[in-house]
């Protein structure tokens, strides 16, 4: 039987024996669950009732098909089940050793949250934002712990896709940078590292043009979702289309990322077509709402 292998980190870090989620959504409960897996203890917290709890009712249903698949054996998918815990208080999640937030893309609610994990942190733990196109340098503005604050962009879903790009911010320490690095190979990532929080980083800057250009190739007629997300798949070796991507992502995700990104650089290259616009004002978010450049049957989601 196939099982899963745990991380390792590079000689002189120390690996993270305690980890706090900050978000119990797609992304954070998808960070918790390889944690858990790399042998990781984990405690998540979100603001909404509940939330933690379906984040950990949601990775145990994903660790139960892989042991159907003889991917995982019950007793590892049991133990990392068992590492996770649902706190309800912030700071219970910022006791360890590191905190990754996962919460939504706005950057007032983001500097809300650090503010708060500089102050119930411990002085050495490290503070890293999942944020795609956000900058790392305006997020701890308001933070008293900036040199510790730093990028951990992960990709959706992230128990299987194999990279985290770790973005330095202005103040971010050399030792935070090495530590964010550690950290991500022991979750199993492979990671690049992006020395400046310009806006979009390097793949949330690509993602945006393929995918803004995408949509204005369907405005114009030219082509259908299906189609370029086929085209993608087999002239470019895309596991997922740009549309498809857009669904599992949220078109609503979709459409900040791009905003972000264009109000900070004033790049008309990124300016987010009107399609997005639309359809997010008329709630067509994707796999979440059941209903995005595709239909889903009973995907839908609160």
């Amino acid at each position: 039987m196939a099982t899963e292998l745990e991380g390792s980190t590079p000689a002189g870090i120390t690996p993270v024996g305690e980890l706090g989620i900050v978000g119990a959504g797609l992304m954070g409960s998808g960070i918790a669950q390889v944690a858990a897996i790399a042998g990781i203890s984990v405690k998540i917290f979100d603001t909404q009732d509940g939330a933690a709890e379906r984040g950990i009712e949601g990775i145990s249903r994903q660790l139960d098909k892989r042991v159907a698949r003889e991917r995982m054996a019950r007793q590892e998918a049991d133990d990392a089940i068992a590492r996770i815990t649902p706190v309800t208080e912030l700071g219970h999640a910022a006791a360890g050793d590191a905190v990754i937030e996962a919460v939504i893309e706005l950057i007032d609610v983001k500097q809300r949250v650090f503010a708060e994990l500089a102050e119930a942190a411990r002085p050495d733990a490290v503070l890293a934002t999942n944020t795609s196109a956000l900058p790392i340098t305006e997020i701890a503005a308001t933070s008293s712990g900036a040199k510790r604050i730093i990028g951990m962009h992960f990709f959706s879903p992230v128990p299987a896709m194999g990279l985290c790009e770790v973005v330095r911010g202005y103040r971010t320490s050399d030792s935070t940078v090495a530590r964010a690095l550690g950290l991500a190979q022991q979750l199993g990532k492979e990671t690049i590292l992006v020395n400046r929080d310009d806006a979009g980083f390097v793949t949330s800057r690509l993602m945006t043009v393929l995918v803004q250009e995408a949509t204005r190739l369907v405005e114009a007629g030219l082509s259908t979702p299906e189609e370029i997300d086929r085209a993608c798949q087999l002239a470019f070796g895309h596991k997922m289309g740009p549309f498809a991507t857009m669904d599992l992502t949220g078109v609503d995700v979709t459409l900040r990322a791009g905003n972000s990104i264009f109000e900070q650089s004033n790049d008309p290259r990124f300016a987010p077509p009107q399609l997005l616009k639309r359809m997010v004002a008329a709630g067509d978010l994707g796999r979440k709402t059941g209903k995005g450049f595709y239909g889903y049957r009973n995907e839908a989601t609160s």
